[in-house]
């Protein structure tokens, strides 16, 4: 058996190929049967935000703690005993990341 044909048509490369040729073609007719009329820079264009006037871009900006406002909220027991120990600093992540896996190796040389 090699790499190319491993035995199973789910694994083979060249199937693989062709079924993505396939879809890539089915993809390409439907996008040539759209609408012609589309025109890019007029009105078709311009952002839908129901029926009210547009703001410029700089005001259209949502902070990511606006957006996820409510599941920091109902989490925020969690988050605030999570932050105390986040400090920025790289080498504290080194640290902890050298004592976890300092603790794992540990409890496989007592288990094994």
């Amino acid at each position: 058996m090699s790499v190319v044909t491993y035995g199973y048509a789910v694994w083979s490369p060249i199937i693989w190929l062709i079924v993505l040729l396939v879809i890539a073609a089915i993809a390409l007719y439907v996008r040539s049967r759209g609408q012609k009329r589309y025109k890019k820079g007029t009105a078709q264009t311009d952002i839908f935000l129901s029926g009210i006037q547009v703001p410029p871009a700089e005001q259209r900006h949502i902070p990511a703690h606006n957006i996820y406002w409510g599941f920091f909220e109902a989490l925020k027991g969690f988050y605030s005993a999570m932050m105390r120990p986040h400090t920025g600093i790289l080498n504290d992540y080194m640290l902890w990341l050298v004592a976890v896996m300092a603790i794992t190796v540990l409890v496989l040389i007592i288990v094994i």
